[in-house]
């Protein structure tokens, strides 16, 4: 038995640790936190200091007995967790869980998995760090207490099923505000001047005027200034200048940037990020920090020297801005800088390339530019135009990686070199243009730029980001844009050869694909959040917390004493608006329905947005669901009348009533009890019977009989897992060793006798006559069927020797409860 057990928090961590440490180690794995709050409750006593009821989940019972078994032989027990707050507190739960005797425990850290990094954790260990402890607990705690006394709020205010978060509330509050930003703005339109010249020698550039016009009027009269007029060099200025590399990778600018250059998501970049730091060859991808370890910044400078020599070499230490920088105290790094190149699967290989550039170019020299503006004078006019060229004089870090920027940082600059000229020299005009250009609304933000903007105003740490984008996409506050933009039009003013011409020409604006755009569910929570919660959605509350967090940290604050003074004003809050709040809807009346004189009116309703005639205490009210590309807050009075001319009656076929419709999962043709999606693109509006038909034939060809097998039926069709085969009720996945649109008789005889095979080995318990089994499930665990309620038996729970009753009993606990009517109260 290894005298020295050392316990990670991810099996593969423990697999890579496992190569450095000699057979005097065990590495073992605690699968993330051993203890949590509960699920189902609370979980924090608010009447005595806040203290939180950690429990050990009935999955991780098996895994905390056999750590213990395993450290009651070790002399020493090595507590290996990643070394921020979240890692701090795995140790210290892993110490109380498992009863560790202290003088036998220690705590190691590292930042990188490599063998010496591991050796100098083993021969400097620590203590447990109470203080980074505590401040994970306050950030468990405060985000349970607002979560789990807000959703509550919003189920009887708005609608069940809803939640709220401290982070997550305050993002869609930014996604909101940007999206009204954009709906209330109005474009201004002006004419921006560019020419083309030419040198003596032939050579042809590019120049603009450093001015615009208001209207096409005054662009036209100074085109016209132009007809006739000789051009010259009026001056001609070179100066040198620099670029300077960005420093290394932390978290958020990792993020950012894995998103402009590879278009990875923020929790793709952190999953390979995390594969990455657990192979050992990145060190840790949670960071604030943008400084270089001394052992880096020699390998760097090695590794530069060997590739590029010397000149491209200059050794920087960066500082970081971020006030309340996590613990782990290095920048992502590799941690070998003169492997470039490893074999790794394809995301990690790009994401590995991304870090590795980076942080060689955060060491290399500036790059050396000449910048050049020259002025064009006009002899008919005081005006004039600009040109600008930027010359490499060396390429420096430019060598290896140039950062990338955000859509709504780019310029116009012009790059590249300009001509020989010299100041007085004739240049000759190939044409000027005036084009109609329109000012910009705000950009709503990608995932990369939420990112950007939640670090700038203090919201969340280097943990958190991934989380917090996530989750309000799951919940359906936020989506990504899909619409492709509207097709605007311009005019381009030509003066060529001393003649105006126009055009007009066309763009496509308002693109929101790949965006983040706020649902009507998501605008609806957050106006009735900062309605009655502005503190919690104050983006300076907010930054203040994660200040108090990293004070805990460091020692400074006491965290029950933070959380005694934000729940006494918070709670009494909840209360207030849970007894006294009006019901949240996000109701816009838009008109009167000239058929009845009702009114018109959208608002949020059980399955979603919806268009209404009639107000509530109308018996005759209709209803109608919106299109999925409309939205409550945008929809017109025209727009939501033509919705109630859905369903569309569009004939008869076969003897049954054909019509379309939109649906939750949008349009349709309904056949008799069918419902056939439309292809995208198209409209139940504008669906005819002649296509109705169509995709009916298609559908009964998708469903008719492919063969017989016992005498019943056997169909096929493609659903979320692939291709399929049904018979008697069994759904039988079709593999591609076999060709689906091909299916021979042995190939279906094949697949339906392996599936009967596979269910009978599956099956533990049958009772037939009450349609109740057992049967075997993933992961070792085991299932309750009746039709389709399903219940899980935990791990503990021996499948083989449940009798009828219990299954019973078990099923009616897990049946949906029948509703029945409440007796009418008395009146006082």
């Amino acid at each position: 038995m290894p005298k020295n057990l050392v316990i990670v928090e991810s099996p593969a961590k423990a697999k890579t640790i496992e190569r450095f440490l000699g057979k005097d180690y065990q590495v073992e794995s605690s699968f993330g936190h051993i203890a949590d709050l509960p699920s189902k409750e609370l979980g924090v006593d608010v009447e005595n200091d806040f203290k939180p009821k950690y429990t050990v989940d009935k999955e991780k019972k098996a895994l905390v007995k056999k750590l213990k078994d395993l450290a009651k032989k070790a002399d020493t027990i090595w507590l290996a967790s990643d070394e921020d707050r979240e890692g701090e507190a795995i140790s210290w739960h892993l110490a109380e869980a498992l009863g560790l005797d202290k003088s036998r425990t220690k705590r190691i850290v590292f930042n990188s998995i490599t063998k010496s990094a591991i050796q100098k954790a083993i021969e400097n260990p620590r203590e447990i760090n109470y203080n980074l402890v505590n401040a994970q607990q306050a950030r468990r705690v405060l985000d349970r207490l607002v979560g789990y006394e807000l959703s509550p709020v919003l189920w009887k205010k708005i609608k069940p099923g809803l939640s709220a978060g401290r982070v997550q509330s305050v993002a869609v509050r930014l996604i909101v505000e940007r999206e009204r930003d954009i709906e209330a703005f109005k474009p201004e339109a002006s004419y921006k001047i560019q020419a083309e010249f030419k040198t003596k020698k032939g050579n042809v550039f590019a120049s603009k005027l450093n001015k615009t016009f208001p209207t096409k009027q005054a662009a036209e009269q100074f085109l016209k200034q132009n007809i006739g007029a000789d051009f010259s060099v009026a001056n001609l200025d070179k100066k040198p200048a620099k670029k300077s590399p960005a420093a290394p990778f932390t978290t958020s600018t990792l993020q950012q940037e894995a998103s402009r250059k590879l278009y990875f998501s923020v929790g793709r970049t952190m999953q390979v990020a995390q594969r990455l730091y657990e192979a050992g060859l990145i060190t840790y991808m949670r960071t604030d920090s943008v400084n270089l370890s001394k052992e880096a910044l020699n390998a760097a400078k090695d590794a530069i020297i060997q590739n590029y020599g010397e000149s491209y070499s200059k050794v920087r230490n960066y500082t970081g801005k971020s006030k309340g920088a996590q613990e782990a105290h290095e920048a992502i790094r590799p941690t070998d800088m003169k492997l470039n190149n490893p074999s790794l699967e394809r995301d990690q290989a790009k994401l590995y390339e991304l870090i590795w550039k980076r942080t060689l170019a955060s060491q290399m020299s500036d790059a050396a530019l000449e910048r050049t503006n020259v002025k064009i004078k006009a002899s008919s006019h005081s005006e004039e135009f600009s040109a600008n060229g930027e010359v490499v004089k060396f390429d420096g870090f430019l060598k290896v990686y140039l950062e990338g920027t955000d859509e709504e940082d780019r310029t116009e600059e012009q790059e590249g070199m300009l001509p020989a000229m010299g100041v007085g020299e004739a240049l000759h005009n190939n044409f000027i243009t005036a084009t109609e250009r329109f000012s910009r609304p705000p950009y709503r933000y990608t995932e990369a730029s939420l990112v950007k903007k939640l670090e700038e105003l203090g919201i969340g740490r280097p943990s958190t980001y991934a989380p917090t984008i996530s989750t309000i996409q799951n919940r359906g506050y936020v989506e990504k844009g899909t619409v492709e933009g509207t097709e605007r039009h311009y005019a381009q003013l030509i003066l060529e050869s001393d003649k105006l011409l126009e055009k007009k020409l066309s763009e496509m604006i308002g693109s929101d694909k790949g965006k983040l755009v706020p649902t009507d569910i998501g605008i609806i929570v957050n106006d009735f959040l900062v309605d009655h919660f502005t503190t919690i959605l104050d983006y300076n509350f907010t930054a203040k917390v994660e200040e108090d967090f990293d004070e805990i940290a460091a020692g400074d604050e006491d965290w029950q004493k933070m959380m005694k003074e934000f729940y006494s004003d918070f709670h009494p809050n909840v209360l207030e608006v849970e007894e006294n709040a009006e019901r949240a809807s996000g109701e816009r009346i838009l008109g009167e329905d000239p058929k009845t004189g009702r009114p018109v009116l959208v608002r949020l309703g059980r399955f979603g947005p919806m268009a209404q005639i009639g107000d509530a205490e109308d018996e005759e009210k209709r209803f109608a669901s919106l299109l999925p590309d409309q939205s409550i807050t945008t929809i017109t009075f025209e727009e939501a009348l033509t919705l109630f001319e859905l369903p569309r009656k569009l004939g008869v076929y076969e003897g049954e009533e054909v019509e379309a419709n939109v649906g939750r999962f949008g349009p349709y043709v309904k056949f008799g009890k069918k419902f056939i999606s439309l292809d995208k693109g198209e409209s139940a509006f504008d669906v005819d019977m002649d296509r109705a038909i169509v995709l009916i034939r298609a559908k009964q060809k998708a469903d008719a009989p492919i063969a017989h097998y016992e005498d019943k039926e056997v169909t096929k069709g493609v659903g979320r897992f692939g291709p399929f085969i049904k018979w008697d009720g069994m759904f039988i996945n079709v593999n591609k060793k076999y060709d689906f649109d091909n299916l021979s008789k042995t190939n279906i005889v094949e697949l339906i006798e392996a599936k009967r095979i596979k269910e009978a080995e599956k099956l533990i318990q049958e009772w037939p006559d009450e349609k109740i089994r057992i049967e075997k499930a993933r992961w070792g665990r085991h299932n309750i069927i009746k039709g389709r309620i399903k219940v899980e038996l935990s791990k503990d729970v021996d499948p083989t020797k449940i009798s009828l009753e219990e299954a019973q009993s078990l099923i009616e606990k897990k049946s949906p409860k029948k509703k029945t009517k409440a007796k009418p109260k008395a009146k006082k």
